[in-house]
């Protein structure tokens, strides 16, 4: 996601509070995987498996907000432990009694399972696969006789499918169903909209604008997800996919018209509209969705400006068509499928794969190597803690890093505290699986919401089960504690140094591309033929929008040695800036006359060239070949009162485009006379 609530401007209380304020599904998944950790443990007590505190976590792996895809990422990951174990019967074999081909075996596996994972379609799993492998051939070695050795590959393969099992089981029963998903979410943002039509205070412009860049979001996962459970019809499902990026375009002229609300909507069809978007959210919440609706605008003034025309217009036409399913647009040359493999197409040939595999083995092998050197197991969870921190770039890395680090100190401060005061009063199983609950809950809470705050709800609930959960009854240690917390800092400072001093990958190196193709598609949204093709290039805009701003945001984490200069990053936030004012315009008048409509494209194509051209001279090209429009095209503009609102943006957008490679170049100028 890109700026949060937490932009820097508001109250830090402010900014944590709208980090952790509810929405809808968001209690209920925490008490699900809350349900799920605290039955984990209880199978794992009463079958005495090793480990509970670790079995109890990887349930956070395997939830997710809808019943269907937590149910496929179990069975998923039962299928492929089940595979693991059988490869690992034979290493053990080879490997069990010596330690250096244990180690060995180690490595090899990890590098070549973290390459996978980071080149191929099998990234959310693959690290979570190395450490199991890992951790796995790591505990047998600690087993002399064969029969324990099996019964530790069994007792491996329980660490997931114990947690898979029960995460199938809660789900059916109580997962909520994605298309139920889809519709709290369509309804949440559609009543974002009715109060920024009555009042437009910063809190809300600020929830909107968020909504606006996460796109998409998880609704079209879920609508697939609804269409693989076979329970709705799939008229249904393309009436919730219409009725999604309707909602887009809806958001998008209800941001433009707060721009302006008395110039660009009548205070009478503001209202009605925002009660009309209350009533279709209500639909929403009854577990339905909107047909037939209508916009009534009689009341509107008698003599309304163009602008307010061209919007009301706009507004009638996707509301009339919020649901309808749109025909498909006949195609003159049919493209042929692109068929997708395994590998990513780069994953040969691209350093990056292996840089990554080699640089998070050589940590998590540092850390293994360490604690048996040192003869301290209690540490060993910095070996686990590499895999689950470690990232693609360093800014995401770090990112990771600083936040698992703020989560384990609260993880394990909590942690401690109930030992202290909670423990000595559990007498049974009961009383741990309340405990245990109660954690997952808060930190289910925190996992469930923003990129901001996730991973510090992860390392929350590792780090507290870590104290609390010791073994197969309740236990008092606080030594076993403040070893596992020191291990995962040791872990993550591992990383940290690693990352950042080893091939450290800038995550600068994506964002002009993605700027560029950025442009490229507000280019043609202008050109669309039609408002279905338009709205449907509006959603994937936005999206990638979102992307870009995400990534700005992750240069904070950088070291100075790789982060860019400020001029750099200064040049792109004003860029993106001026993007995010142009793209509600463009969608609500893209289509007002074909003349301008090509005259906007070829200004973006324009300036798209001209950003992507690699030359001292940019800025200036891109001054000269942006002439300004004469007196007669000036006149025409303004005669043309409902291109005002996509001029000034677009003037916007190419003077912020010039000024950054005009100040780049002048950088470029200075570090060549110093």
């Amino acid at each position: 996601m890109a700026r949060h609530a937490d932009n820097g401007r508001a109250p830090f209380l402010a900014r944590l509070g709208a980090l952790l304020a509810p929405f809808p599904g968001r209690l209920e998944f925490a008490a699900r995987l809350a349900l799920v950790c605290a039955l984990t443990l209880l199978v794992v007590e009463i079958y005495q498996t090793p480990d509970p505190a670790l079995t109890a976590y990887i349930a956070f792996f395997m939830m997710k907000p809808d019943r269907t895809t937590s149910v496929i990422l179990s069975l998923v990951l039962l299928v492929l432990i089940t595979l693991i174990i059988g490869s690992m019967l034979l290493m053990t074999m080879a490997v069990m009694d010596v330690a250096f081909w244990r180690v060995t075996a180690i490595a090899a596996f990890s590098f070549c399972m973290l390459f996978v994972a980071s080149a191929s379609k099998l990234a959310p799993i693959g690290g979570i696969i190395a450490l199991i492998v890992g951790y796995g051939l790591d505990y047998e070695g600690t087993f002399q006789i064969g029969e324990l050795s099996t019964r530790g590959l069994l007792y491996a393969w329980l660490f997931v499918g114990v947690p898979a099992c029960v995460s199938i089981a809660v789900n059916l029963v109580l997962g909520p169903a994605p298309r139920r998903l889809v519709e709290q979410e369509l309804a949440r943002r559609l009543r974002l909209g009715a109060p920024m039509l009555r009042r437009s205070d910063a809190q809300t412009r600020e929830a909107l604008a968020e909504c606006l860049r996460e796109g998409a979001g998880e609704v079209p996962a879920w609508l697939k997800a609804a269409g693989l459970e076979r329970t709705s019809p799939a008229q249904d499902i393309a009436a919730l996919k219409q009725a999604a990026q309707s909602t887009a375009v809806i958001l998008a002229l209800v941001e433009v018209i707060a721009r302006d609300p008395d110039r660009l909507l009548s205070a009478p069809n503001r209202e009605r509209l925002a009660r009309l978007l209350d009533e279709m959210a209500a639909i929403f919440e009854r577990r339905g969705y909107p047909t037939n609706i209508i916009f009534d605008s009689t009341a509107e003034d008698a003599d309304p400006s163009p602008l307010s025309r061209t919007i009301i217009a706009e507004l009638k036409s996707v509301l009339g068509c919020f649901t309808e399913i749109p025909r498909p647009e006949p195609s003159p040359e049919p493209k042929p499928k692109a068929v997708g493999g395994f590998f990513l197409p780069d994953a040969f040939t691209n350093p990056a794969y292996v840089q990554y595999a080699l640089k998070t083995t050589a940590a998590a092998m540092f850390c293994y190597i360490m604690y048996l050197l040192l003869d301290w197991p209690g540490i060993h969870t910095c070996f686990i803690t590499v895999y689950i921190v470690s990232l693609g770039t360093t800014a995401e890395t770090v990112e990771k890093l600083t936040l698992r680090i703020v989560g384990c100190l609260i993880g394990a401060g909590t942690g401690l505290a109930a030992i202290i005061f909670l423990m000595p009063h559990v007498t049974s199983i009961g009383g741990l699986m309340a405990i245990v609950f109660l954690a997952a809950l808060v930190s289910g809470w925190i996992a469930a919401g923003s990129p901001r705050i996730s991973y510090i709800g992860f390392q929350i609930a590792f780090a507290f089960f870590l104290c609390v959960v010791q073994g197969s009854a309740p236990a008092f240690d606080l030594t076993v504690a403040r070893d596992r917390v020191i291990g995962i800092i040791f872990g993550n400072l591992v990383v940290s140094v690693i990352f950042t001093q080893i091939w450290p990958v800038t995550v600068a190196e994506r964002i002009d591309p993605a700027i560029n193709a950025l442009l490229r598609k507000l280019a043609s949204l202008a050109a669309a033929g039609s408002r279905t093709k338009r709205w449907a290039l509006a959603a994937e805009t936005q999206t990638a929008f979102g992307s870009v701003q995400q990534d700005l945001e992750l240069l904070r984490y950088e070291p100075s040695s790789i982060r860019p200069h400020p001029t750099w990053m200064n040049g792109r936030r004003r860029i993106v800036s001026a993007v995010a004012s142009l793209q509600g315009p463009l969608l609500a008048f893209a289509d007002q006359g074909a003349d301008e409509s090509d005259d906007i494209r070829r200004r973006l194509d324009r300036v798209a060239e001209e950003f992507g051209a690699d030359s001292a001279h940019q800025g200036e090209a891109l001054r000269s070949r942006t002439p300004a429009p004469s007196r007669n095209e000036t006149e025409t503009v303004v005669s043309n009162a409902t291109w005002a609102l996509v001029e000034a943006p677009l003037e916007g957008l190419e003077g912020a485009v010039a000024g950054s490679l005009a100040d780049e170049r002048d950088q470029k100028e200075i570090y060549a006379l110093a």
